[in-house]
């Protein structure tokens, strides 16, 4: 029996502790021991993107981190997106522009795409073009998940906007 490794880390904004070997992959760590299936096993060696998760505010893609490699890190998976009351606004601008069929994509594209509308509230076609192209999708086709984001972009600058008025 090989020896687990205690882990301490954020997912999801809350502390978690979990055992892993030394070996296993975030993703199934992700999967197999916390139980959040979000993130998707698409080709287990980094080409496609399904599997990306946000480390330390960074995409990754889970299935090349080792589940050791999160201690003391912050882990947010594209469970932690939405709140209790509501999806996060790019989820519901996939849904609203019906940017996903199958699925198996669509959580690394928000994850890869929330963490570009965190650095760059306004980004061009062409930049959202750039952060994605580390996420294939074999159904939908980009030009929906493109616009999508441009719509989220647009809906939560329209939010921070009104928030800011308001606090000032």
């Amino acid at each position: 029996m090989a020896k687990k490794t205690h882990v301490t880390t954020t997912l999801n904004g809350q502390p978690t502790e979990f055992l892993c070997e030394a070996r296993q992959s975030l993703l199934e760590v992700l999967r197999d021991t916390l139980h959040l299936t979000g993130a998707k096993e698409g080709c287990n060696n980094g080409n496609c993107g399904a599997c990306t998760v946000l480390l330390d505010g960074t995409p990754v893609v889970s299935c090349l981190v080792l589940g050791v490699e999160v201690e003391g890190k912050s882990v947010t998976t594209v469970e932690g997106l939405a709140d209790a009351s509501e999806l996060h606004p790019l989820q519901q601008c996939f849904l609203e522009d019906a940017a996903l069929q199958c699925g198996i994509c669509t959580p690394g594209f928000l994850v890869a795409a929330k963490a570009l509308l965190d650095e760059n509230p306004c980004p061009t076609e062409a930049e959202i073009r750039f952060a994605l192209a580390g996420n294939i999708c074999r159904c939908t086709g980009y030009d929906k998940i493109i616009r999508a984001v441009q719509h989220a972009a647009e809906r939560l600058t329209l939010r921070d906007g009104i928030l800011l008025a308001k606090q000032k």
